[in-house]
């Protein structure tokens, strides 16, 4: 949301400051694109993970130069997303005594600049004392693309629901499904058959991934992973959308219905995973731990 003379806040240099977005950093709502957790996240920005988080502030200064303010009032930041997010103007503009820092570069990708400024740059390396932020890789498969994907899930979930056939679900707990029969053995192996065989090994690679990422969100009960790493988000009256991260691989689930699992060794993958006997208790054991937003 592009600034005005009155969005201006100061930075640590006492210029100007031309507020053009502004995110939450909270245990309960963060960009996941910077970490699978809460104190990931904070230290991706070498913060340090206070209980009540921050508010970040990215804007430009009068020469253009990219900025991100880090304030200590989450309140304040939280209504101007609500009201920006409504379509309505509002003015962010922190108490100097909430800043706790000004660090040079944006975190994350910022599609807009401030009129009558020079275009976004980086601040001269003379004014600051670290190497300016900038916004992880995601032109390549990994973990911050692998969460900006679960991300997209949790907002469009209608949309990825519809998608699913019954039938592309993989069985979460017990033995392996049968695939149904073998081909029958004969001169060569056609490519039709060779097809089926191939499909056959990924769809029990994806069920082994499955059921690993299902025993890890399980271990969570036993052992309480770090803050944020497990969160829960109004969906509908009767039901909350979950969001659980750990080592390569993200799931997204509504708490009344099925989940879906990405995988950093599965680029551009979504596995759906159907509700069947051990999804809906491991959701409601997820959902009572989870971080909720206050």
């Amino acid at each position: 949301m592009a600034g005005t003379d009155e969005d201006a806040v100061a930075t640590g240099d006492d210029d100007a400051l031309y507020v053009l977005t502004a995110v939450l950093l909270t245990p309960a709502k963060f960009p996941s694109v910077l970490g699978d957790d809460y104190p990931e996240a904070c230290a991706a920005l070498d913060l340090a993970p206070l209980a009540d988080g921050y508010g970040l502030v990215l804007g430009q200064d009068g020469e253009g130069a990219r900025w991100t303010v880090v304030i200590d009032d989450v309140s304040l930041v939280a209504v101007a997303i609500a009201s920006w997010d409504c379509g309505m103007e509002h003015e962010l503009s922190p108490d100097e005594r909430t800043v706790v820092a000004a660090l040079p570069g944006w975190p994350l990708e910022v599609a807009v600049s401030a009129p009558g400024v020079p275009a976004p740059h980086d601040p001269p390396a003379e004014l600051t004392e670290q190497p300016p932020l900038s916004p992880p890789d995601t032109t390549a498969w990994g973990p911050a693309q692998r969460r900006l994907g679960a991300d997209e899930i949790a907002l469009q979930w209608a949309t990825w629901r519809e998608q699913i056939d019954e039938g592309e679900f993989a069985p979460t707990e017990g033995t392996e499904a049968t695939e149904g029969t073998e081909g029958t053995s004969g001169d060569s192996e056609d490519s039709q058959g060779e097809g089926e065989k191939e499909g056959k090994d990924q769809k029990a690679v994806n069920r082994a991934a499955i059921r690993r990422v299902l025993a890890e969100a399980r271990s969570y009960m036993d052992t309480p992973p770090p803050l944020g790493r497990v969160r829960s988000s109004f969906a509908t009256s009767e039901a909350r959308t979950l969001r659980a991260d750990g080592p390569g691989w993200s799931l997204v689930a509504r708490t009344d219905d099925i989940a879906f699992v990405l995988l950093d060794d599965e680029p551009g993958e979504v596995l759906p995973v159907g509700r069947g006997p051990e999804l809906p208790g491991l959701l409601e054991a997820l959902d009572k731990m989870a971080v909720r937003p206050s």
